[in-house]
């Protein structure tokens, strides 16, 4: 089974760092659509495409975007659907958002 090319190491850190405009994933880089680093769209540029941005709920360095990244690619990339027992193992106790997910 081949890796989805679009969830390679590179993509997900775009992703993480500059987030999905107009979708419901934010941007975690403080500056994402300061300086147009992201997919090369400012601020400006977002509004004027009507792109809604999430403010997420917290920033990450590109040293915590890439550790999570390395983690999503350990742990959950290519690994089948989150079950309630890979949800309990990731947050370490058997939390509220585990039972969304089949025992």
């Amino acid at each position: 089974m081949s890796l989805d090319p679009s969830l390679d190491r590179q993509n997900l850190i775009v992703t993480i760092k500059c987030g999905r405009p107009g979708k419901d994933m934010p941007a975690f880089d403080k500056f994402a659509y300061s300086d147009g680093r992201c997919y090369g769209l400012k601020e400006a540029d977002l509004k004027s495409r009507q792109l809604s941005m999430p403010d997420a709920p917290a920033t990450l360095t590109q040293r915590e975007i890439e550790a999570v990244v390395d983690f999503l690619l350990v742990k959950i990339v290519g690994q089948g659907p989150m079950s309630h027992t890979k949800c309990v193992e990731f947050w370490g106790s058997n939390v509220e958002t585990c039972n969304e997910f089949p025992k």
